[in-house]
């Protein structure tokens, strides 16, 4: 994979992770966290599609490479929730 097939591919997952992030109505951070929360979101959501039985709906191909955005944004959804969720009852309502 060639450096702008991989500056592509982390792009997207930037994309997929703020639109999931922003669903959920909770920001975790920057643009290197949406990076990170779009790749868990990828494989979340993906873990969710196979359990469930559920077809690939959007994939974009970059270099041979797959990446399922419809189901990143709603892995980084789900992911984004649940550590607001943790983050709620460890840290409190108070501090954010």
């Amino acid at each position: 994979m060639t450096l702008i097939g991989f500056l592509v591919l982390l792009l997207i997952a930037a994309i997929c992770g703020s639109i999931g992030q922003a669903l959920a109505g909770y920001d975790l951070g920057g643009c290197l966290v949406s990076i990170v929360v779009g790749f868990i979101g990828a494989y979340l959501g993906m873990w969710i599609a196979g359990k469930f039985d559920l077809p690939k709906i959007f994939e974009i191909t970059v270099e041979g490479k797959t990446f399922p955005v419809v189901w990143a944004v709603i892995g980084s959804a789900v992911f984004t929730a649940i550590v607001a969720l943790f983050r709620r009852i460890f840290v409190g309502r108070d501090r954010i």
